[in-house]
């Protein structure tokens, strides 16, 4: 069977995802153009070589509509007969377009392919696709009681599992430390590229996001989020624990990965850094949501052969804090291996940007720790969720 290998990762620096965020006045087509050139640049490649470039991304209307991904593959200027596509999987899109990138190259479609993501939510605001929108009968007669936002199934998580307003706040502090400790020692050097914006002076290099000396104790101080008197009134029994302190902050980002066939990548006399080892997608509760991680690790580990055990580290979506504390208690994994240099809560989540983010943190984590396999995996609108193992080579 044909090997699908990852060759390189970038991405840009978090910003802020709100007018006057550092990023805010980058234009998503370039800050999507900026990733796919460095792709190119860095690995000596021609653009006529990449045979497709698979984009993912969550609010396509505004600045990100008309198929953001064939814009970026212009903007980058790339040969006009190189095509890309355009993938919405919620919070896990460009994870399912590395997915896609490596299904296609193992079953022969693909020889080189760039999987990326990009999302600026200061400029198209998360959820700003469905203004307008109505719940379809089909789906009301299914839930008549209607369906939540991702705040509220995080505090449906945080009470299922027992988790405290205390607990999720001293894994949020947790999150910065690790973040700002990993860009201190320079963890994310090679990976995050210098982004220039209209009217700056400076480049943005580090992001912005990362809040060294954020502890539980002032984050302890922050107001719940979510809780509305009618959602009170619907859920009486929620302690409504989830705030802008241990959720993920809204961000500007874009990133890519480099995939190709084994043999390509031998052709073209580049090293790859690792392999896929297996994947999954699966469905789950959409009241809940964000459990879907939990169903999708275990569906991974029992194609793969492997067990929790096996795995050096894993990058598990920081959407809130209830969600990888929860999958963290059901696989009884290791805290230490989880995140170990930060999340989202801390670096960001740029929701069409993060699956390829994700993947680049873990490839640079085997490598610089000797581990073999990684597992990557994320909550998605709707009650969904991917799950990726890699292999480092």
């Amino acid at each position: 069977m044909r090997q699908a290998v990852i060759v390189d990762v970038v991405r840009t620096p978090s910003g802020r995802g709100k007018p006057g965020g550092a990023l805010s006045a980058v234009h998503p087509v370039d800050l999507a153009a900026g990733v796919l050139t460095a792709i190119l640049e860095r690995n000596g490649l021609a653009s006529r070589q990449i045979d497709d470039v698979l984009m993912g991304c969550v609010s396509q209307i505004g600045d990100q509509a008309m198929n953001i991904g064939r814009q970026a593959v212009l903007a980058a200027g790339f040969d006009e007969t190189v095509p890309a596509t355009t993938i919405d999987r919620q919070c896990g899109s460009s994870q399912q377009a590395a997915h896609f990138a490596a299904q296609g190259v193992i079953a022969g479609a693909y020889d080189i392919v760039i999987a990326a993501g990009v999302e600026s939510m200061s400029r198209v605001p998360l959820g700003s696709s469905r203004q307008g929108g109505s719940l379809a009968p089909g789906l009301a007669r299914r839930y008549p009681d209607g369906l939540v936002n991702q705040g509220v199934s995080a505090e449906l998580i945080a009470e299922r599992w027992g988790l405290s307003r205390d607990e999720l706040d001293a894994f949020s502090a947790e999150s910065h430390r690790r973040a700002a400790e990993a860009w201190t020692q320079g963890r994310f050097d090679s990976q995050v590229l210098p982004v220039l914006a209209p009217g700056s002076a400076e480049a943005v290099t580090t992001d912005e996001t990362v809040r060294a000396g954020t502890t539980a104790e002032g984050l302890a101080g922050l107001n719940p989020a979510f809780r509305t008197d009618e959602l009170a009134a619907r859920f009486p029994d929620l302690d409504w624990r989830i705030t802008p302190g241990n959720a993920s902050p809204l961000t500007d980002a874009a990133s890519a990965a480099l995939i190709m066939s084994e043999e390509k990548a031998a052709e073209l006399g580049l090293t790859p850094r690792a392999r896929f080892h297996a994947f999954a997608v699966v469905g789950d509760d959409p009241m809940m949501m964000l459990t879907g991680p939990i169903p999708a690790t275990r569906r991974i580990l029992e194609r793969s052969g492997l067990a929790i055990s096996d795995l050096d580290a894993y990058e598990v979506n920081e959407a809130f804090a209830s969600v990888p504390i929860a999958w963290a208690r059901e696989l009884d994994a290791d805290p230490a291996k989880l995140n170990p240099w930060g999340g989202a809560i801390a670096l960001g989540h740029a929701v069409g940007a993060s699956g390829t983010r994700l993947l680049g943190t873990l490839v640079a984590h085997l490598e610089a720790t000797g581990g073999r396999y990684g597992l990557q995996t994320m909550c998605e609108g709707g009650g969904l969720a991917n799950a990726t193992i890699i292999e480092r080579l």
